[in-house]
């Protein structure tokens, strides 16, 4: 058994050709490509769901959720029943445990919490960046634009991070200006 070659074991390197190596195990033959080692296949794309589909795909299994916790209580309710009334003693069967449904049931409402949340706070960003920056930002130009259309001005992203960035320094600005003001008002010991 030692001698013959067993499937899915790779043989040694003394005395094998390369050919050989191939052949005996195709995984490697996938991996090493004429030129050397290859990088393996990539993953299909992770789609990308926004929060509100999120929450919605979330709301069927936080129904069954509440319907498994439902069931739990009912049953340790009947059986918190049946054993103060003597017709069962407490350690003959053990009903569901309702806090594992219940925990189960608020994660699930709280992975949605999260994800309306999120949905607001972008919904308000997207409303402050265009009441504070009316124009369209143009993400997938680097270089300038020639020309822009005269009724939908746009800004190139070079200039976008350059209005940012001013912006950010103005806002340090007053901050600091704010700062050293209180200082000044503040009574000093």
């Amino acid at each position: 058994m030692h001698g013959m070659p067993q499937p899915g074991v790779v043989p040694s390197g003394v005395g094998v050709s390369p050919i050989m190596m191939q052949q005996a195990s195709p995984q490697m033959g996938q991996m090493m490509g004429p030129g050397g080692p290859q990088q393996p296949p990539q993953p299909p794309p992770i789609e990308k769901i926004d929060n509100i589909s999120k929450a919605k795909s979330l709301v069927g299994p936080l129904r069954e959720s509440l319907s498994a916790t439902i069931k739990a209580a009912a049953q340790n309710l009947h059986h918190n029943n049946m054993t103060d009334i003597g017709t069962i003693k407490g350690d003959n069967s053990a009903p569901p445990r309702f806090d594992k449904y219940l925990e189960e049931f608020y994660s699930i409402c709280d992975q949605i919490e999260l994800h309306l949340k999120t949905s607001i706070q972008c919904i308000q960003q997207s409303n402050s960046s265009n009441h504070f920056l009316p124009l369209t930002v143009a993400a997938t130009r680097v270089d300038p634009m020639p020309h822009p259309p005269p009724d939908n001005p746009m800004l190139s992203y070079p200039q976008y991070l350059s209005t940012v960035r001013s912006q950010i320094a103005y806002a340090k600005e007053i901050h600091d200006t704010l700062i050293c003001a209180a200082q000044n008002i503040s009574p000093s010991e």
